[in-house]
């Protein structure tokens, strides 16, 4: 694992980290990755849980505290998320899902990154080729990515770490000539 450092330049190398993140209320998963020299490395990933049953209030607090903890740790510059998407059936959830993300897209808006926001669809299709692509596809695929012998658990790390290969990927096919 590369050394917890600032992003910016190492000698002649620049790195860009990027800190991608799938909200929820109960389960936050967040990844860390680094770019440098042609090359992506994970840093760091794993969860923020939101523990206080039953108070939405207490629950933003505590993804709010354990996100700002992971920028002031890790030093990201760039933050990916998920774009809210709603069921007809459940548009009670897309709302309480706004408010998970309003409080990430806070923390990294109060330390200064770039926020940058992708469909599922276009996470899906760029790591497997399909935009349908159920769980368990995109997991074998993060393992592919990153060299893992087995699947992150929970699955939300997985597809924190899938949203900050998009953004590193898309980022890629814009600077490209």
């Amino acid at each position: 694992m590369m050394p917890k450092v600032a992003s910016g330049q190492a000698g002649n190398l620049s790195y860009v980290r990027t800190l991608g993140i799938d909200p929820g209320l109960n389960t936050t998963g967040y990844a860390v990755v680094e770019t440098r020299g042609g090359r992506i490395e994970l840093i760091e990933a794993g969860v923020v849980r939101g523990r206080q049953r039953g108070s939405l209030p207490g629950r933003l607090k505590e993804i709010y505290d354990g996100v700002c903890e992971v920028i002031a740790a890790l030093k990201p510059q760039a933050l990916s998320i998920e774009e809210l998407y709603s069921h007809y059936e459940r548009p009670r959830t897309a709302i309480l899902m706004g408010h998970a993300r309003g409080v990430i897209c806070l923390a990294a808006a109060n330390s200064g990154m770039t926020i940058h926001s992708y469909a599922s669809t276009q996470i899906k299709r760029l790591l497997t080729g399909s935009g349908r692509a159920p769980k368990n596809q995109m997991q074998l695929a993060i393992c592919r990515e990153f060299g893992l012998s087995s699947p992150p658990e929970p699955p939300d790390v997985a597809d924190a770490m899938a949203i900050a290969l998009c953004h590193i990927h898309m980022s890629r096919k814009l600077t490209c000539p």
